[in-house]
């Protein structure tokens, strides 16, 4: 919910999910009400639902996790975020977002250098 109260993103923003069981609780999805936010969940058993995040975690095994032999938990946990933060979203590059990384394309789209879509 952190970046709906610093986005704040448009009513209707669709929020895909697993059926995890923090997405299923009616806690969690009253706030996605509250912000006007959609759920979406994918069906059960159907990954492909889900193929933005399948494709995004897909990556992260590829690129990251299968060059490593991690000697815990914690130490794993520590690498993948820091590869989401520092690399995946602020320095790699993506065809779909004209070449851009998340981050820049995210501040040309909040700046209204880039159309909705």
């Amino acid at each position: 919910m952190q970046a709906v109260t610093t986005r704040r993103p448009e009513k209707g923003l669709l929020h895909h999910s697993d059926r995890g069981s923090q997405y299923c609780s009616y806690e969690y999805q009253g706030l996605l009400r509250q912000f006007g936010l959609e759920l979406s969940m994918s069906g059960i058993r159907n990954c492909f639902d889900n193929a933005p995040m399948e494709s995004f975690w897909g990556i992260i095994k590829q690129e990251l996790i299968d060059h490593h032999h991690y000697r815990s938990r914690r130490e794993a946990m520590e690498d993948i975020a820091e590869y989401i933060e520092i690399f995946y979203n602020r320095q790699r590059l993506q065809a779909k977002l004209g070449y851009l990384s998340p981050v820049a394309y995210a501040q040309k789209y909040y700046a209204g250098l880039v159309p909705a879509g």
